[in-house]
This record gives C-alpha cells, structure tokens and sequence, in this order.
C-alpha cells in the first residue's frame, strides 16, 4: 500500500524523552519550513496519528541513550504500520550502528550532533520517498543484493540504495575509480519501478566536448552539415527508465547549464528542434572528482549540484573494506570457472593476507584484473603466495645484506629475515608507541586510513 502524499507544510513528528533534548532538536527543526508535533513516548505518537493528523515523517531521538517505557525496535515496528517514515537520531556515528537501525525498519539515520543542514537533506530524501508507490523493500533488497559484500559499510550501503530505489529521486554516487560506482546504479535501476526501461549509460569523459550535447540532447535533421538525418540522444533512449551519466565532474559548464534545465522542466531541445520535447526518466550521476572543489574553483555548477545532491552514497575504496577482498575474489574465480573453465578453485590463506596487505590504488577493478591474470597464469586448483605478482608480494629477505647503506646501525628489517606478517605488526606497534596510541596520528603516519590501520591492529590483536 502506498502512503499518501505529505500536506505542505509537511506535519513532523518529534518522539523525544528528554526536554533538553527536545528543546535542541526544536530549535534545529525551526529552521525548516513544517508544522511539528512532539510526543515522549511511542504510545503518544501513536495517539497522535490516530487523531487524523497527516505525519509525513517521525523524527527518533535517541541521543541522549535515555530509556524509554518501550524498546526503540517496538517503537519503529509501530508506527512502521501506520506507513510513516522515521528518521532515527543516534548517539552513535558508526556504520554499525546505521545498518542496524535500518535493519529494524527507520528510513534514515543521522547521528549526533545532528546539524539543521542534515535534517533538511534527510527530509528531502523522504520527500523524494512520497512521491511514488515505492516496490516492495524485499525487491529492492533482492537486487541490491547482487552487490558482493561483508563490509558493514558495503552491507548499509545496500540498504541506502533499497530505500533510494523505491522513488524518482536523483542520485550523486562518489567514490575513487574503480570502487563499483556503476554497479550500484543499475542495482538502484533494478531494484526501482524502471526496471522494465532501459539503463542508458554515459560516460562524461569519454567523449569530446563538442559532441557531448548532441549525445545527450540528440539533434534534428539538416540541423548542421554532416546531420543527414535525425538522432535521439541518450535522454530520449532512456525513456522510462534511468540515465548514467558517468564522471559528471567531467563536463563543461554549458552542457551543466542545459543538464540542469532538464533536471529543473524535464523538457530537453535537440538541436535543430522547434520544440521541446517532454522526457520521463531518472538520472543518476557518478563522479570520482571532489566537485565542493570544483565548485569553488568555478569548474561546476553549484545549483546543479544542488539538482544532482538530492541523495549521495559515497562508496568506499577497498583498502578501507579489506574484508570485502575474499567474497570478491572468490565469486571472480567462480565466474571463471563457470564462464570459461578455468581450473583455479580457491585461493590459499597466505595469498590472501597478501591481497589484504595490497593498497589497491584501482579498487575493485583493480582486484579482477588480478584474478583474472591469475586464473590464466596458475595452473595449479589453488592459489598460493609464489604465484602472484612481485607487485603484491613482500620482497625476498637477503641474508647478504646486513645494512642498507653500509652503517651497521641502519638495518633493514628484510635483514633480519622477517616475514611479511611480522614486518606489518612491528611497523603498526612502532608507529603506535611513536604517537603513544594515537590512531590517528598513526594512520597519518602510516599513510593509512583510520579504519585500515584499525583492521590491520585487530588483525594482530594490538587493540
């Protein structure tokens, strides 16, 4: 069943034990343009939406940890029936944490301080929820699902993009190359109610600036000297359905100018048309590039960005989600066996603590151009450490070489004819003593990033 469309202003409804902490979120919510309810329990709220009033949104406060007369997972399952949203307010800001509060059924999760910037971006992204019958969460959980994952970043990501398929609404996907980008637009495409349309995709960069506009807008007949006859462009061939538009930070201003003119009538101009022609679809946009900066550098629009940002799902890079490496690699060699009959079956545990030990700068596209080679290369059923790339192996430790640069005092640790293993754990436990336990100064140090530097710790137990 489909909620009904929220009244303007939208009616919000604030469950908040604490007067102090009611007080705070009031105060942020008086920023936005909504009537607001407020009620100190469940059973209140409850009271509140079956008196009549129209609820576009319950906004949880769980920030203060304070316990209420009945668990925040009844709560959620009880207004869950009455087809209303709810925002939950944490105290926690950890992915974990987000995942499961979206496993017990709230749209959305913000965790303190909550800003009035993030509220007002959550209730658009629930505004953007109202405005189609959402497919059923199971659908959409089922095709997100085709994403491989372990991560509890990768796992709530999943679920972010289920929620994000059941609307019309445009998505920003970020993220470094080669981390899945694209991936998760058509699994937003499939999971949505245009999955019978067709996924057009486009790549921004791979196509000159002079040519952009015709591929994306299309252009009439005689409209210039070469057009001996009319051609859609890519919004008219997706139709129904969903627009990639690939390294978005990639395209020049004019064509940003039009873009946002679709975006804003959903009409485009071909060139060479008299008339505007009415386009229904969705766009998702997906950029590598850090376009704040590019804003700010006059390199992009920032009221397009604006048109794009409505629900952003940045992806992390896989340095960042080491425990994704193995579900990847192994569903990679499974599609080799089963696709072209490779022999390669599985991949020995001290060559994937050497995967995880790799940085990859590629990300994921990186990692199956690995096993790909791999699956040519290995002809044994398992992989072992010998058979991978000097680039991702440790170098061979030389009993000759007592120093590195002829001082005794310097001496190499592959000197000392140390493993691989402990080579990282002594340079993690250097790198900890130096900054006296510091993470972040020792991922600074390292050149790491907080959460590989806590992987690699735990790894080793030096947590």
């Amino acid at each position: 069943m489909s909620r009904r469309a929220p009244l303007h202003p939208p009616i919000l409804l604030l469950i908040s034990p604490s007067l102090s902490s009611r007080s705070i979120i009031e105060e942020v919510l008086g920023t936005i343009d909504a009537t607001l309810l407020t009620a100190s329990s469940s059973e209140e709220a409850v009271r509140l939406i079956q008196q009549g009033h129209d609820i576009a949104c319950v906004i949880l406060d769980e920030t203060r940890n304070v316990t209420l007369q009945d668990s925040a997972a009844a709560q959620i399952t009880a207004l869950r029936r009455s087809q209303i949203p709810t925002i939950v307010l944490g105290a926690e800001d950890s992915a974990k944490a987000a995942a499961e509060t979206l496993r017990r059924g709230a749209a959305d999760y913000l965790a303190a301080p909550v800003s009035a910037r993030d509220l007002k971006a959550a209730l658009v992204r629930l505004q953007a929820l109202t405005a189609v019958g959402p497919a059923s969460k199971d659908d959409a959980l089922s095709a997100c699902g085709s994403i491989i994952s372990r991560s509890p970043q990768m796992k709530l990501l999943t679920h972010l993009a289920a929620e994000v398929a059941g609307t019309d609404a445009t998505v920003l996907i970020t993220g470094e190359s080669g981390t899945g980008k694209e991936l998760f637009a058509r699994a937003i495409h499939a999971a949505s109610r245009r999955s019978q349309g067709p996924f057009v995709a486009l790549n921004c960069a791979g196509i000159p600036e002079h040519l952009l506009e015709s591929e994306l807008f299309g252009y009439h007949k005689g409209a210039f000297t070469d057009a001996k006859q009319s051609k859609p462009g890519r919004f008219q061939t997706a139709q129904g359905g969903t627009l990639f538009l690939d390294e978005i930070g990639e395209m020049s201003l004019t064509a940003q100018a039009k873009l946002l003119r679709v975006l804003e009538d959903h009409r485009i101009s071909p060139l060479g048309e008299t008339h505007d022609i009415a386009v229904d679809l969705r766009v998702i946009a997906a950029t590598n590039e850090d376009l704040p900066a590019h804003i700010k550098a006059g390199k992009f629009r920032l009221d397009l960005y604006y048109r794009l940002n409505v629900y952003q799902l940045r992806i992390p890079p896989l340095r960042e989600r080491l425990e994704d490496i193995e579900p990847i690699a192994n569903a990679l060699l499974e599609c080799a066996r089963r696709e072209r009959g490779r022999r390669v079956q599985s991949i020995s545990p001290e060559a994937l603590a050497l995967l995880r030990g790799h940085d990859w700068p590629g990300n994921v596209r990186e990692l199956q151009n690995v096993i790909e080679g791999l699956t040519i290369t290995c002809k044994e059923a398992v992989i072992r450490a010998e058979h991978l790339s000097p680039v991702l192996r440790p170098l061979t430790p030389s009993k000759s070489s007592p120093s590195t640069d002829g001082d005794p005092g310097k001496r190499s640790l592959l000197a000392f004819g140390l493993s691989f293993q402990e080579m990282e754990r002594t340079l993690l436990l250097e790198a900890l003593r130096h900054t006296r336990g510091n993470i972040s100064e020792a991922s600074r140090l390292l050149k790491v990033t907080r959460n590989t530097l806590r992987y690699r710790m735990a790894k080793y137990r030096l947590s």
